[in-house]
């Protein structure tokens, strides 16, 4: 009776296990994002929304008052950004943002206001 017991634990382990180990080795496609994704992501953070026109004149006019955060990869950031634009990678998955999101609030600092962040 015993030894079926311990065949019994010994097998339920290894199909929890594999298991377990087909479920988080998926791959898994991330959803695309949408403009109103952003939009509510931003709200959400207290951030104000710019249009692109709105940016690129307050670029022309004074780059030096702009805090600039593009958030993709390292590759897609040297292979062109705007000047004086910070590199903060993010995957576009919503646990890497949520591991991310206290590190770039420390780089934003208190002033929501002064950020503007590229998805």
């Amino acid at each position: 009776m015993e030894n079926k017991k311990t065949i019994f634990i010994g097998l339920l382990a290894v199909l929890l296990t594999v298991g377990a180990l087909l479920f988080t080795n998926r791959a898994v496609t991330p959803k695309q994002a949408t403009w109103n994704d952003v939009l509510n992501e931003g709200k959400r953070g207290g951030y104000n929304i710019i249009t692109t026109d709105e940016l690129a004149g307050r670029y022309q006019k004074n780059p030096d008052d702009l805090f600039l955060v593009d958030t993709r990869q390292e590759w897609e950031y040297r292979t062109g950004h705007l000047k004086d634009a910070v590199n903060f990678p993010m995957e576009p998955t919503s646990w890497a943002r949520w591991k991310k999101a206290s590190t770039l609030e420390t780089l934003l600092g208190p002033d929501k206001n002064r950020a503007i962040v590229f998805y």
